[in-house]
C-alpha cells in the first residue's frame, strides 16, 4: 500500500470508462468498507462475481478522505493485482485504519467523510535520455508518476499538478517523496506514467 500526496481531484482528463451507477457502486462499497472496519476492525469481504463485468476487472486504485475540506486520509496502490471492487474496498479501509500520517477514522467522522476514488491506468515505462528529456514529456494535469531508484520508490497522483504545475517543481517534489535528493540523477532511475479516472 502507497500512501498518497493526495490534493482535491482535477477533472478527469480521460473518457469515462465507468457509467454514473457504476461509480455511485464503487463510492458506496469504499465507504461501507470504512463503516464495516469502524464496527469490526477487519476489511469488508467483497465478492467480486456480484457486481457488473468492469468492475470485475483487475484494476489499482488510490481512496482518498476528506473531512471539512482536510485530507484524512490517502492510501491506493500502483499495481493492478485484484478485481477493482475488491480494491476499492481494500484502499478505502487502508485510508481510513492505516495511513501512517493520521489517527484511525471513529465512527463518528464517517458521516462527515468526502471520498474520492482514483482508478490507475497500467502504468507504462518512460524512455529517456536525461532530466531533460523527462520534463519536456510530461503532461501537467493529466499524467502521475512513478520514480524508482533502487530501495527508494515514490508516486505523485495526477491531482498533485494542482499545488505544483510546474513540471521542474513537480518532479523534485517526487524525487524527495520517493526519499531522494532533489537534483537527484542516475543511469539506473526508472519513471514509470499513469493517469486516472476520478470518481467523487
Amino acid at each position: 500500500m502507497v500512501p498518497g500526496l493526495c490534493t482535491k481531484p482535477l477533472m478527469s482528463v480521460l473518457k469515462a470508462r465507468y457509467s454514473e451507477s457504476e461509480r455511485r457502486l464503487l463510492l458506496d462499497i469504499a465507504r461501507a468498507s470504512i463503516q464495516h472496519g469502524a464496527s469490526s476492525g477487519r476489511l469488508l469481504d467483497v465478492n467480486p462475481k456480484r457486481y457488473p463485468i468492469t468492475l470485475q476487472e483487475h484494476r489499482a486504485s488510490f481512496v482518498t478522505l476528506h473531512k471539512q475540506g482536510e485530507l484524512r486520509g490517502c492510501i491506493g496502490t500502483l499495481e493492478p493485482y485484484q478485481p477493482l471492487v475488491c480494491d476499492v474496498a481494500e484502499q478505502a479501509y487502508q485510508a481510513a485504519f492505516a495511513d501512517p500520517r493520521f489517527p484511525p477514522v471513529v465512527a463518528l467522522e464517517i458521516d462527515y467523510l468526502e471520498l474520492h476514488i482514483a482508478v490507475l491506468t497500467p502504468p507504462e515505462p518512460l524512455h529517456f535520455r536525461s532530466e531533460d528529456d523527462i520534463l519536456s514529456q510530461l503532461q501537467p494535469g493529466i499524467d502521475g508518476l512513478i520514480v524508482e531508484a533502487g530501495r527508494h520508490r515514490g508516486t505523485f497522483l495526477p491531482s498533485v499538478w494542482e499545488s505544483l504545475p510546474e513540471p521542474e517543481d513537480f518532479w523534485r517534489q517526487l524525487k524527495q517523496k520517493a526519499h531522494l535528493a532533489p537534483d537527484y540523477w542516475s543511469d539506473k532511475l526508472r519513471v514509470w506514467r499513469y493517469q486516472t479516472e476520478e470518481l467523487n
